[in-house]
């Protein structure tokens, strides 16, 4: 049994947010774990990658940030979890940096993650994914 379990979305890959939802559902099947949805917003601008609208100028991280966090609540009602076991958090940095302190903060139970299907730079898993299993603190679920 978990009370607190971390998954972290990537908001621009719909696939990998899609494969995790069963797992999710699964493990808060009781409805007595909290869960908290992390999205993390690369430092560098590529705006068109996570889904959100271009702009010639660099927008004002924190309505960048909002727009993150909107479209992330978006992609969590799919997970059918009651509104008051659901926080989310859309943060800026390294995702394998920013999943591992906010599981950290939160003394997540659990991290639920989507990996990419490995290539010949990653070998086995993703390199986000990878880093979060190596450094968890916690168990880690890896779906892929």
């Amino acid at each position: 049994m978990y009370n607190t379990i971390l998954v972290p979305i990537d908001i621009s890959e719909d696939d990998l947010t899609h494969m995790v939802i069963p797992y999710v559902q699964a493990h808060t099947a009781l409805n007595t774990a909290k869960v908290h949805f992390l999205t993390v917003i690369p430092s560098q601008p590529y705006y068109s990658s996570l889904g959100l609208a271009y702009s010639v100028e660099m927008p004002k991280m924190k309505e960048f940030q909002h727009a993150a966090l909107s479209k992330l609540d978006e992609i969590v009602k799919q997970f059918k979890i009651p509104a008051d076991k659901i926080q989310t958090h859309a943060v800026t940095g390294s995702p394998k940096d920013q999943i591992l302190k906010l599981a950290e903060m939160v003394s997540a139970d659990l991290i639920i993650i989507a990996s990419h299907k490995p290539d010949i730079s990653t070998y086995l898993l993703g390199s986000n994914a990878a880093a979060v299993v190596r450094h968890a603190k916690c168990p880690v679920l890896v779906v892929r």
